[in-house]
């Protein structure tokens, strides 16, 4: 196998962890709506986890360096089909993010271009020759994430939006975020968002109020957390069991597949399966930061470390929401909650990761 030295050089424990909690998530997917109109569903996401596997496969046999050399044309395309989800997407639950494909399947393009602003991010901070980051490398650096930011929120799905934003984050504080940038972006941040919440859905201002005050309306904005934590807490120390979870099997729970499916999973498999879930998910990250440690390069580093931050802030809001200590965003839980688009870009970017591993073994 050319570029490197062989299968045994991959990261097999990134990729048992993270098959892992694909199992898991693909029991409680079962689970969940085993007597439902999803029942389909967790076979599907089986089909979803052996083409990410493909996927990741696939990813790690292309050198990241040519990657990061067509970033500019991946960066445009992704432009480009965003602007076609906008006007030719199918519209669900009043949002317009998916482009139909064959077989009933949807391809969500706003997941894909995770992808490419680790790649844009990695390859624009790598080819700084300044040991800090300056002013107008920060601000043409936000515009160009702030562009897909924006398209994505307009359509409109701010919890995806606001998954870019670490990205980016982790790339500027890695490249030497100065003090005065800090300081004017947390300033910018007090004055645009009091303005920023006129610009807001209805339904997200509820979602909002209701994070403060989830019993202000129990059975309206606040019922998803209400029962979101009624679920988690009845789990107690081992759980109800598999099929056995009174809030998730009785339809009292929303969405138990999807974005409450950590609450579905707490409540049939208790404190002992969240510790495993969790501690499965730092295993995750903290392989994909060692990758980082390794990389032959910059630009391999930062790849690495925005694929982490990207994992790291889906796991905290995700959980955090589930829980009442996060708004409810819509952000799924990463190689659990079920979803084709979610799922693949997740192994495009852990084959990323392997990419970035691999490559250490060039002569």
């Amino acid at each position: 196998m050319s570029g490197y030295r062989s299968v045994r050089d991959l990261d097999w424990t990134l990729l048992l962890v993270a098959a892992a909690i694909c199992a898991l998530g693909i029991l409680q997917i079962y689970s969940a709506t085993h007597d439902t109109v999803w029942r389909d569903a967790w076979w599907k996401q089986v089909l979803y986890v052996a083409t990410g596997l493909i996927l990741l496969w696939i990813v790690t046999l292309v050198d990241y360096h040519s990657l990061l050399g067509n970033v500019p044309f991946l960066y445009v395309g992704s432009i480009v089909l965003l602007v076609v989800t906008f006007f030719a997407g199918r519209t669900v639950f009043g949002s317009r993010r998916w482009i139909p494909l064959f077989g009933g399947f949807h391809f969500q393009v706003s997941e894909f271009v995770k992808l490419v602003l680790v790649l844009l991010v990695a390859r624009y901070l790598s080819e700084l020759t300044a040991k800090k980051l300056e002013s107008p490398d920060l601000l043409k650096l936000a515009g160009l994430v702030g562009l897909p930011m924006l398209l994505v929120m307009s359509q409109p799905d701010l919890g995806t939006s606001l998954t870019y934003l670490p990205i980016l984050a982790c790339g500027v504080f890695l490249a030497g975020l100065q003090w005065k940038h800090l300081a004017v972006i947390l300033v910018a941040a007090v004055l645009v968002l009091p303005a920023a919440w006129f610009t807001l859905k209805d339904y997200q201002k509820a979602r909002l109020v209701t994070f403060v005050d989830p019993a202000a309306d129990p059975q309206g904005s606040g019922y998803q957390v209400i029962q979101s934590k009624i679920a988690v807490g009845s789990g107690g120390m081992w759980g109800k069991g598999v099929t056995h979870g009174s809030q998730t099997q009785l339809r009292f729970l929303p969405v138990p597949h999807t974005d409450f499916i950590f609450s579905a999973f707490a409540e049939e498999h208790g404190f002992v399966g969240v510790v495993v879930v969790l501690g499965l998910y730092f295993l995750l990250l903290m392989q994909i930061v060692s990758n980082a440690q390794a990389a032959p390069d910059r630009a391999g580093a930062y790849l690495c470390m925005g694929v982490a931050a990207l994992l790291l802030f889906h796991v905290l809001v995700n959980v955090g929401m589930v829980v009442g200590r996060m708004p409810v965003t819509g952000i799924p839980l990463p190689l659990m909650s079920f979803g084709g688009s979610s799922t693949w870009s997740v192994f495009l970017m852990l084959g990323l990761v392997n990419n970035v591993r691999l490559r250490r073994f060039l002569n």
